[in-house]
């Protein structure tokens, strides 16, 4: 949709809108809701919705098939309600409701919907993780979690039969991108089961509501359900990969290898985006970003005293001093570094996320094989905070000149200040926890980092070079996913460029290149988003001079929650006519 059309549809003043078309939209907003909690309870538990914390998803192809019938019925309804009758928010809802059901029903025509694991996640590590965002108040949601995991093993099956299907359509990932990914299965296994990552709610204190002998008996339970049929499970997820998988996997790189994969990877790439961007447009930007950071990285080598880019890099990536010794001093510097941004949050936002947020380490089975930190979401209703995690294996590859880039873009005023912030806006609960689009969230993560340079965080040349690095690392997404999955690139090809042009560690490349081989299209959200909102900022600077103020602007674009690129430019839009018109 045009820009001018999308300004149309949210910011032409109507008069009064009538009942009937507001009440009909907001009873299909409800109804998406209901069904979006019906069919996906994982989703209900993390956003703290009762009354489902004792399933679990549906993932046969019956099933999705039914949502996307579902769904085309709720989008058919909501056509016929006229834009016009609607007050602008509710435009903006209808708006973002139509398009995220079109994405939902595209998707699921692709062959690709059978692939149900990357390199770095999967059902096994969803359900391994369930404790983190499983609110334990009383003995109910502890017998509930308990008989959440009694249905693994079915849902296991399942996942099992769904993969062999996939395999014989030629719907697998890549050989080279899955290296070690038995890992993470293999990891989750754990002989004493007291030990194991299922038993952690176990370890602690009893709740209040239960007595010693019915605590007993749930650890009992506990003990039993993982030796007994967890272990078993996960056993068998792992023979199948290692005997059944992997000997199938893709030897080609590129998801056009696959039926219809080039009709795929363009889909992935308007959904990813929320542009209409081709394949080679990304890349020629990515490419004029890559020059433009690339003389910004020698200008820093040149400031640090460095023979040239090549060398200082050289230098922060081999030099002792810049790496943490332990984990334990690692988290340290990522914790100090997270605690020196929160006291410098108020000089950029004039609306702070009320819901705090921890710093935790990477499960050890899926660490090494994964990136080098991420953002958990939190949930206040869910009695949950949000957590930055923070890679601690592989220490001599996790440089500590990273930290500062690294921890505004995963925590604040990153992905924390942008997503627990959503979730208090007034908002319908389907914007407020499942709009989260890639090429907003991500783009708001990367323009944080910048902001780095205003909180004077970077005030040393390595810094600086950890936050260029980035940036760089972030444009060569561009070229390296569209090279890889448009161009016929091949790994080796993404890494040597990779290497060439970032100061990241030969880990953190390796982690990234096989993550753009297994994600397609999800890697170009980031510099494409960020591009737009310093477009924006800039846009705002230049039309309101003295009467812009960076803290209302921040609060503008985060105002609305995360929202298609064209969607955030309109809004800024009328912010700026707003604020001209102020007195």
């Amino acid at each position: 949709m045009r820009r001018s059309l999308i300004a149309a549809v949210l910011l032409v003043t109507a008069s009064a809108a009538p009942a009937a078309p507001v009440d009909d939209l907001h009873a299909l907003i409800d109804e998406h809701w209901a069904m979006t909690m019906r069919d996906s309870p994982f989703t209900a538990t993390f956003v703290g919705e009762p009354g489902y914390d004792d399933r679990l998803d549906d993932i046969g192809l019956a099933a999705a098939d039914a949502r996307a019938s579902a769904n085309a019925a709720l989008l058919k309804k909501l056509k016929a309600i006229p834009a016009a009758a609607l007050p602008a928010a509710d435009r903006a809802n209808k708006l973002i409701l139509e398009r995220s059901l079109k994405e939902a029903i595209e998707a699921n025509g692709f062959g690709q919907r059978m692939i149900l694991f990357t390199n770095r996640e999967g059902l096994h590590q969803t359900i391994a993780g369930l404790a983190d965002i499983t609110g334990f108040r009383g003995k109910a949601d502890y017998a509930n979690y308990l008989t959440r995991l009694e249905k693994y093993p079915a849902l296991n099956d399942e996942m099992i039969r769904i993969t062999e299907q996939a395999v014989k359509g030629g719907y697998t990932q890549p050989c080279e991108a899955m290296v070690g990914f038995e890992g993470s299965i293999t990891g989750v296994i754990a002989d004493d089961p007291v030990k194991s990552r299922f038993y952690a709610p176990f370890s602690g204190p009893k709740p209040a509501d239960a007595s010693d002998a019915e605590w007993a008996a749930l650890q009992a339970r506990a003990r039993a359900l993982i030796t007994g049929r967890l272990n078993p499970a996960y056993a068998k997820f792992d023979r199948f990969y290692r005997e059944h998988y992997a000997p199938n996997c893709r030897k080609s790189p590129s998801v056009s290898a696959q039926p219809d994969g080039a009709k795929y990877y363009a889909f992935r790439i308007r959904q990813e985006t929320t542009t209409d961007l081709t394949a080679d447009q990304i890349h020629a930007i990515g490419l004029d970003e890559v020059k433009r950071i690339r003389a910004e990285m020698e200008a820093v080598a040149g400031k640090a005293g460095a023979t040239s880019r090549e060398a200082f890099i050289e230098q922060l990536r081999t030099d002792p001093k810049y790496y943490a010794r332990t984990p334990e001093e690692l988290m340290a510097a990522a914790a100090l570094m997270a605690k020196t941004i929160d006291g410098k949050m108020p000089g950029l936002f004039g609306r702070l996320a009320r819901l705090p947020y921890g710093v935790r380490a990477i499960p050890a089975e899926t660490a090494e094989g994964t990136t080098t930190a991420y953002y958990m979401p939190g949930s206040v209703d869910a009695g949950r905070a949000g957590f930055y995690y923070v890679n601690t294996s592989k220490l001599d590859q996790r440089p500590l000149w990273e930290l500062p880039a690294l921890t505004v873009h995963e925590a604040v005023p990153g992905h924390h200040q942008q997503i627990a912030l959503q979730q208090e806006l007034d908002l319908p609960k389907f914007r407020k926890y499942l709009a989260g689009f890639t090429a907003f969230v991500e783009g708001w993560g990367l323009y944080s980092e910048r902001l780095g340079i205003e909180m004077g965080l970077y005030d040393t040349p390595e810094k600086e070079m950890g936050r260029l690095s980035y940036e760089m690392w972030r444009a060569c997404r561009l070229v390296v996913d569209t090279g890889i999955h448009a161009k016929g690139w091949s790994k080796a090809q993404a890494v040597a460029f990779m290497k060439d042009n970032t100061a990241l560690t030969d880990a953190n490349i390796e982690a990234e290149v096989n993550r753009y081989i297994a994600w397609p299209g999800q890697a170009l959200a980031y510099k494409l988003g960020e591009l737009r909102i310093r477009a924006l900022r800039a846009r705002a600077e230049s039309a309101l001079g003295e009467k812009f103020d960076l803290r209302h602007f921040h609060d503008a674009v985060l105002g609305q929650g995360a929202v298609p690129l064209d969607v955030l430019e309109a809004q800024i839009d009328a912010w700026i006519a707003a604020e001209k018109a102020r007195g």
